[in-house]
């Protein structure tokens, strides 16, 4: 068994040993001013910068192109515009119509009432020829009056 002098084989003895720990107020006060900092600058540069724009009379205001309406009626009927489709040539007549352009958006407006699958089929014969810029089109109007929750059930007994 080793008995111990009172000296320390690392240079310090008793209650002068080297202190081993870190010091991390200096890295939470900096890390704090640069917290600061960035919660500070962030929202200016996310507006920009106000600027009085000029007048003119000549300038015309951009046209963006107008989407592309497909309609699924409530007996599956499609439809783009007014005239009907079939769905193997839904494709084709969008391209056609959107002159190969591939990022026009494409609205789709399906009764209420129309069958789950003749929508999910329009979306999918979209996606498989690279037609991806698909809105869904609702109507934000409540033209029903909301249904009153139900009363609940009564208690079901059971005999033992």
């Amino acid at each position: 068994m080793a008995f111990s002098n009172g000296s320390d084989p690392l240079g310090g003895s008793g209650l002068h040993r080297p202190l081993a720990d870190i010091n991390v107020t200096p890295l939470v006060d900096v890390m704090l001013v640069l917290l600061i900092v960035f919660m500070v600058t962030a929202p200016m540069l996310a507006t920009g910068l106000r600027v009085n724009l000029p007048q003119t009379k000549a300038s015309q205001p951009i046209n963006p192109k107008q989407p592309v309406v497909v309609s699924v009626t409530a007996d599956g009927v499609i439809a783009v515009g007014t005239d009907t489709v079939e769905l193997p040539t839904l494709s084709a007549t969008l391209l056609k119509l959107m002159e190969g352009d591939n990022t026009r958006l494409i609205q789709i407006r399906a009764d209420k009432t129309a069958p789950y699958g003749a929508i999910i089929s329009v979306i999918d014969e979209l996606s498989a020829n690279g037609l991806v810029h698909v809105a869904l089109v609702s109507d934000p109007k409540s033209r029903a009056p909301a249904a009153a929750p139900s009363a609940a059930p009564a208690p079901v007994t059971v005999d033992k």
